[in-house]
């Protein structure tokens, strides 16, 4: 097996801003390719944040510490306990890794990822929500115009700006649904309560993403859960299917990430575990290329809700695979019939 990884830069439609970060106008991801020895080849990706201690360095110096003879597109889950040994953490450079594997496995089976996995894929049938992160009013208004083809929007809050953000984003557009997404930005439980009961007052909202820290107590999300109008979604408070039995206490559903879990494999894992333990599953995203949105993409059975918008918030994606058009998720134009169901858009194409 050989290994190869090269960085890019992603550039922002808009700069982006959440609860507990600055603005940005790009964002690193890693990329990912493995070769066999018969040929075939998987794609996969790494897009790291900071708020797990992870970077573009982090992803590299991982990857330059595993020998390629460990993995193998015939036994994912014996490369994945491999990855383990190399290191107990770097969650977000085993994704990329997974999700080669998985490619490569896929392509070797003449299959999509989403068959390979048993799962299916209902095409234009899932719906993913558009981003708004945080801005100034003026500039909230033109994003939401701009997004006025997308169904469902997400709208980052946990700032004190929050309320008239979101009466700039009613001005527009007054019935859309909307998801909130506080990224941990209100920091008690008495604070978080208060927000919820202001934005269920809206009646077009749909649910709250992580109003509190991940490092709030599990008491402190059990007492908000019982006293939330709306139902209320762990996001940085869930990464693997281990953590179901707390997720159980404090949420109603919980958002899986790709590079949170360590790819589609542990995400896999999560979704079954909180369907099974009766939560509502969404599968979120970072600023991403439509490697890593594809790959989510391929779990949309799994979901109840999905918010896989990290490519279309770009403006320079150099794959293409899933489209997300107005909003609605379709493999039908995809060029690769098989495993990620992506290629570069330079025209070179993973081989099988």
């Amino acid at each position: 097996m050989k290994l190869t990884f090269r960085r890019h830069e992603l550039q922002l439609a808009h700069t982006w801003t959440i609860a507990r970060s600055k603005g940005t106008n790009t964002s690193r991801v890693v990329v990912v390719e493995l070769s066999g020895a018969d040929g075939t080849t998987g794609l996969g990706e790494s897009a790291p944040t900071a708020r797990y201690k992870e970077s573009a360095d982090t992803v590299e110096a991982f990857l330059k510490k595993v020998d390629p003879r460990g993995l193998s597109f015939t036994d994912v889950d014996g490369s994945m306990e491999y990855l383990q040994t190399v290191s107990a953490h770097d969650m977000a450079a085993k994704c990329a890794l997974n999700i080669a594997l998985l490619d490569g496995a896929a392509r070797r089976a003449k299959k999509p990822i989403y068959d390979f996995l048993g799962l299916g894929f209902r095409d234009k049938q899932h719906i993913s929500s558009f981003t708004i992160g945080i801005d100034t009013p003026e500039v909230i208004k033109k994003k939401v115009l701009e997004a006025e083809h997308y169904p469902v929007l997400k709208v980052k809050v946990g700032t004190a700006g929050d309320q008239v953000n979101l009466q700039a984003l009613r001005g527009v557009a007054p019935n859309k649904t909307v998801r909130a997404d506080a990224n941990e930005g209100w920091k008690t439980k008495e604070k978080a309560l208060e927000m919820i009961e202001w934005l269920a007052r809206d009646k077009h909202i749909e649910y709250v993403e992580q109003p509190l820290p991940a490092s709030a107590s599990p008491k402190d999300w059990a007492w908000l859960k019982q006293r939330s109008p709306l139902p209320i979604f762990g996001d940085e408070s869930y990464h693997h299917a281990a953590d179901i039995d707390r997720a159980v206490e404090c949420f109603h559903g919980v958002n899986v990430k790709l590079v949170k879990t360590g790819g589609i494999s542990a995400g896999l894992a999560a979704l079954q575990a909180a369907r099974k333990a009766g939560l509502k599953t969404m599968i979120g995203c970072m600023i991403e290329t439509s490697i890593l949105i594809s790959a989510a993409a391929h779990l949309a059975e799994l979901c109840d809700f999905m918010d896989v918008d990290g490519n279309v918030l770009i403006t320079n994606d150099p794959y293409s695979g899933v489209t997300n058009e107005n909003g609605v998720l379709s493999f039908a134009s995809a060029l690769e019939k098989n495993g990620l169901r992506v290629r570069a858009k330079n025209g070179m194409a993973p081989t099988a």
